[in-house]
């Protein structure tokens, strides 16, 4: 059994605090085999499709992880750099954007994992272990909480820290959706946004869970709608200045609604030629902002009658992200700003 923290024969940690950002995940190349083994990671996990193995299992192991990878794979393609899936450059840029912020890797060690994939939850304790850090503040870049997601994220931190006998002083970030320093950066990527393209109705596309996960009790619509009460006000906006939507449902399960290209579509009905689009649910780009809003509902705005469509880039590795992200950990584990 190893022992947390690079300690041996007792000896005790001798720097800082780790900073464990944690991301969703993403296949490792846009290709079918790639794509099928992130796949059967993600939907696989309990979390993300509550339902039973014996009936879920069978359909993902068939034609799920069949076929769909096929279709996954060339929308992968359309997005992909050459630093390679977008949502892992730009997570990687931000890790080391807050590690900048830091300074001292002795004071603070950032380190990046994913939930599904790599880099992977275990190889960062790994590497957290190495640099015999005192406390652990883990952040996944999940501003709202949702089990599907944050929860996920706790599973694979728990599971991770039984192999070590030093378990460090922890703390876990559950959620920070209506913290100011996040509310304020989002306001300012607007404003960025609208000072470039012009001001239009905004659109809140959130991503969405199925309607029996908060009929149970999760937390994330209420939290998504405190996230954009604070912003609208933020802001300045009035009632018929903004929608909110859900985006990226899956399967036959009802999801969170309005859902977000039926909510563009009414809008062009209405008479609304010019939207911008802000994805407050998504730490930095990735294929559901840049892909699926970005590409497919910017079509189905633009053919329903709309005529301009914007879409407010994510946080990313913005300096105001940071500040957010740095606030944030100092609130939740004493973390000084710096």
């Amino acid at each position: 059994m190893a022992w947390f923290l690079g300690t041996t024969n007792g000896a005790e940690p001798v720097s800082g605090t780790g900073v464990l950002l944690v991301n969703l995940g993403t296949p490792t190349a846009p290709t079918y085999g790639a794509i099928r083994r992130y796949l059967g990671a993600f939907l696989g996990d309990r979390r993300v499709v509550e339902a039973c193995p014996a009936y879920w299992y069978p359909i993902l192991y068939g034609p799920i992880l069949t076929f769909r990878p096929f279709r996954t794979a060339k929308l992968y393609r359309a997005v992909w750099t050459p630093e390679g899936s977008p949502l892992l450059a730009l997570s990687l840029r931000l890790t080391a954007a807050l590690q900048a912020h830091y300074g001292d890797a002795s004071r603070a060690r950032v380190e990046l994992a994913m939930t599904y994939g790599e880099p992977s939850v275990a190889a960062a304790l790994e590497r957290l272990s190495a640099a015999r850090i005192r406390r652990l503040i883990v952040l996944p870049l999940y501003p709202q909480y949702s089990g599907s997601t944050t929860g996920a994220v706790f599973d694979v931190v728990a599971r991770a820290l039984t192999r070590y006998r030093y378990v460090p002083e922890l703390h876990f970030v559950s959620d920070y959706h209506a913290h100011p320093a996040y509310i304020g950066a989002l306001a300012a990527r607007v404003r960025a946004t609208w000072a470039e393209h012009g001001r239009s109705h905004l659109v809140f596309s959130n991503h969405g869970i199925p309607v029996k996960y908060v009929a149970a009790g999760d937390p994330y619509r209420a939290q998504v709608e405190r996230t954009t009460t604070l912003l609208v006000n933020e802001l300045g906006l009035g009632p018929n200045d903004y929608s909110p939507a859900f985006q990226s449902r899956f399967g036959p399960t009802e999801w969170l609604t309005p859902y977000t290209d039926d909510r563009l579509q009414e809008l062009a009905a209405r008479g609304v030629r010019a939207v911008t689009v802000v994805t407050p649910s998504f730490a930095v780009d990735c294929l559901e902002t840049l892909e699926e809003i970005a590409v497919t509902s910017r079509g189905k705005f633009l053919a329903a009658g709309g005529e301009r469509f914007t879409l407010v880039p994510a946080l990313n590795d913005s300096p105001e992200h940071v500040a957010a992200l740095a606030a944030v950990l100092a609130d939740a584990g004493g973390l000084e700003r710096a």
